[in-house]
């Protein structure tokens, strides 16, 4: 009867605790720029997966009037109800956005909102419909500082503010936290994030998401006092560092196979240690940019690791 009359009262305290809730209208600072939300949006036009799959895995797919640049298939765990709307392939123009009639547009890359593209974002606010960048793209105001996975929660939590569905914000955070503490991460690797381009590689330097992701997998990125996101290296220098792992970024136009054969049949590339032995983890390039994606990718490029054989 104890137990009963326990658990009676937990549950009843359960329902009188309140959900978290906005308190609109909501003023945020965004990428150097003030947006004001007077209510929770409603019609909603993404740019980049980044920002559609947050948004799926918020709950809130039926907001969503209109997609513009995925990269990929939205994962299992997240795919929508109902089809998505593309509006375009790449970034849709602002007159195709406009024809959508959102009240929010959802940029994955601050490059999105151009007059050539989507619109800026002052043309779109000045026709009542209110813009974001994703905080982790943002390069507005110089070179970002050095990117966190507290970055890619703080996102997350301001996108649940911005709907009033902080509840699910959180609880998605919670999982991410406990998903990233069980990452165990490796020692003495070092290694490159291959991204794209041939002749000229462009890699992940030390501020952004490969570092980021490498610093959780235990790997030393070779580039790491590069300060930027993203560089365009060379040859010359991986081989010289000659890293024992290489992450390759797995592209619809510079596929994980395609990267393979040119370092293969590359002179310089071609005894490298990692190619040698094909030390090789590959993360498909939805999951390669920060976002909801970020932390199970490292997840899943710490279960690539432990298959390979390391001998450094």
């Amino acid at each position: 009867m104890a137990i009963a009359v326990l658990s009676g009262l937990l549950f009843a305290a359960a329902l009188s605790t309140p959900a978290l809730a906005t308190d609109y209208p909501l003023t945020i600072e965004n990428c150097g720029t003030t947006v004001t939300f007077d209510a929770p949006p409603e019609r909603v036009v993404t740019i980049k997966s980044t920002a559609t799959e947050l948004l799926l895995a918020l709950g809130l797919g039926d907001k969503i009037v209109g997609v513009g640049f995925q990269d990929g298939p939205v994962p299992d765990e997240w795919a929508p109800d109902t089809q998505l709307t593309v509006l375009a392939d790449r970034v849709p123009s602002q007159e195709v956005v406009l024809e959508a009639e959102p009240d929010f547009v959802y940029g994955g890359w601050e490059s999105s909102f151009a007059a050539d593209a989507a619109g800026t974002r002052d043309s779109l606010h000045a026709l009542g419909v209110a813009t974001y960048v994703a905080p982790t793209a943002c390069r507005s105001e110089g070179t970002p500082e050095k990117l966190s996975f507290e970055d890619v929660f703080d996102q997350i939590v301001e996108m649940g503010a911005i709907f009033d569905v902080e509840d699910r914000a959180a609880q998605l955070v919670a999982e991410q936290r406990t998903m990233l503490e069980e990452i165990k991460p490796t020692s003495n690797l070092t290694g490159v994030w291959y991204s794209s381009a041939t002749s000229t590689p462009y890699v992940g330097a030390g501020l952004g998401g490969p570092q980021m992701t490498m610093e959780a997998l235990g790997i030393a990125n070779i580039f790491a006092d590069v300060e930027d996101t993203w560089t365009s290296a060379s040859w010359e220098a991986i081989v010289d560092e000659d890293p024992d792992v290489m992450i390759l970024v797995d592209a619809a136009w510079n596929s994980v196979t395609q990267k393979i054969t040119l370092l293969n049949d590359n002179p310089a590339t071609a005894n490298l240690s990692a190619v040698q032995n094909e030390r090789y983890i590959i993360i498909p390039f939805p999951a390669a940019e920060p976002g909801i994606r970020s932390i199970p990718a490292t997840a899943d490029l710490a279960r690539q690791l432990q298959e390979l054989d390391l001998n450094p």
